[in-house]
C-alpha cells in the first residue's frame, strides 16, 4: 500500500514538472526572448564598406555575439539624420541573443545633414535630405553591404571571418530606415500599365519595420501585396514624422495590404516616433514608457528566432500568449 502511494505521488510530481509554466516575461520557462547571459557580447566593431562601383563609403557598426560559430545576420538602417551609432539597445540585445547585428550609416541622409547647422536651418536641411536620390542610395547601400559581408566572412584573419551565416539574413530599420527596409524586402512601386519596379534583395529572409509607411503614390495594396517574406511592423498611436509629414493613416495602411502568412503588427499606445530610438526627439510631448523598449526587444527577438533560426519554442511564444503577457493593456497586436 505504501509503495503504491509513493508511486502515485512520484507520477503526480512528474506530471506537474512537465506542465509548461509561463514566466513573467510572457513565455514558457523554456523560452524567454528577453533573457541574455550575464556576459553576453563583445564590444562592437566599426568598419567601412567601400562601394567602388559608386565611389561611396558606407560606415557600419557590427555587434558580435561571444560565440565564434557562424550566426544569422541582421542589418539595421537608421532614420533620417541618424548614424550607425544609433539605437544601441537593439544591437546589444540582438548580439546577446546570438545574432550578428550590422548597423549601416547612409551618407547623404545621416548626421552630417544637420550637424554644424543653425537650429532654424536644420528642418529645411532634413527635408532636402528626405529625397528620392537618397532613397535610391540607401537601397543600394544594403546590397553593397551584403556583398562585402560575404567577402569579409571568407577572408582569413578578418574580424568577421567565419562569423556570418549569410543564408539567414534579416533586415530592419526605423523611419527612413523603415522605408529602406520595405524597399529591399518586398515593396514594389507602380510604373504604369500594370508594370512594377522593385529593389528586393533575395538574400533577405525576414524584416522588422519600425514606423512603417505607405507610398505617397499608388495604393498600399499595390505596393505590398507581393511581399513574400515575413514582416513585423511596429508603430505607435502617436508615431508622427513631421519632416516627411507622415501620419497614422499611412502607418496603419501597411498591415491590411500585406498578404497572409508570417505578418505581424504591434501598435504601442501613446508611443511617439522616438519610442523606437534610444532617446527623445525635439518636439516630443509624451513621457517615454520603459515598457515600449521591452516590447520592441521581445517581439523582434522572437520574430528573428522564428524566421531566422526555425525555433519552434519561439513560434509557440509568438503565436500564443507570449506577446499579450508583455504588452500594456492599451497596446494592440495582430498577426495573419
Amino acid at each position: 500500500m505504501k509503495t503504491s502511494i509513493r508511486l502515485h505521488f512520484s507520477c503526480l510530481l512528474l506530471a506537474v514538472l512537465l506542465v509548461p509554466v509561463w514566466s513573467a516575461s510572457g513565455g514558457e520557462d523554456a523560452y524567454d526572448p528577453l533573457s541574455v547571459p550575464v556576459v553576453n557580447a563583445s564590444e562592437p566593431v566599426d568598419l567601412v564598406v567601400h562601394d567602388r562601383s559608386r565611389h561611396r563609403e558606407i560606415p557600419v557598426r557590427v555587434y558580435l555575439p561571444l560565440r565564434k560559430q557562424p550566426a544569422p545576420v541582421v542589418l539595421f538602417s537608421h532614420g533620417l539624420g541618424g548614424s550607425r551609432e544609433g539605437s544601441p539597445f537593439l544591437g546589444h540585445h540582438w548580439a546577446a541573443r546570438g545574432y550578428v547585428a550590422v548597423f549601416l550609416q547612409h551618407p547623404g541622409s545621416d548626421t552630417a545633414v544637420w550637424k554644424g547647422k543653425h537650429a532654424e536651418k536644420r528642418m529645411a536641411a532634413m527635408r532636402r535630405a528626405a529625397s528620392a536620390e537618397n532613397y535610391l542610395l540607401r537601397v543600394k547601400d544594403v546590397s553593397a553591404v551584403l556583398d562585402q559581408l560575404a567577402l569579409w566572412n571568407g577572408q582569413e584573419g578578418h574580424a568577421l571571418s567565419g562569423r556570418l551565416d549569410m543564408t539567414r539574413v534579416g533586415m530592419s530599420g526605423h523611419s527612413f530606415g523603415a522605408v529602406t527596409t520595405q524597399a529591399v524586402s518586398g515593396q514594389v512601386a507602380g510604373r504604369g500599365r500594370g508594370t512594377f519596379r522593385g529593389f528586393t534583395d533575395p538574400r533577405i529572409k525576414a524584416a522588422v519595420i519600425l514606423s512603417p509607411s505607405s507610398p505617397r503614390r499608388g495604393s498600399a495594396k499595390q505596393a505590398f501585396a507581393r511581399v513574400a517574406i515575413p514582416w513585423m511592423l511596429m508603430t505607435g498611436t502617436k508615431d508622427l514624422a513631421f519632416v516627411a509629414n507622415i501620419d497614422m493613416k499611412s502607418r496603419l495602411a501597411v498591415f491590411p495590404a500585406l498578404p497572409e502568412g508570417g505578418k505581424y503588427e504591434v501598435v504601442l499606445y501613446n508611443a511617439e516616433h522616438s519610442a523606437f530610438t534610444d532617446r527623445a526627439l525635439p518636439g516630443d510631448r509624451e513621457k517615454r514608457n520603459p515598457n515600449h523598449h521591452r516590447v520592441i526587444l521581445a517581439l523582434s527577438t522572437a520574430f528573428w528566432d522564428v524566421w531566422l533560426r526555425d525555433d519552434m519554442a519561439a513560434k509557440v511564444w509568438l503565436d500564443g500568449g507570449g506577446p499579450s503577457a508583455i504588452l500594456d493593456a492599451q497596446d494592440t497586436w495582430r498577426r495573419k
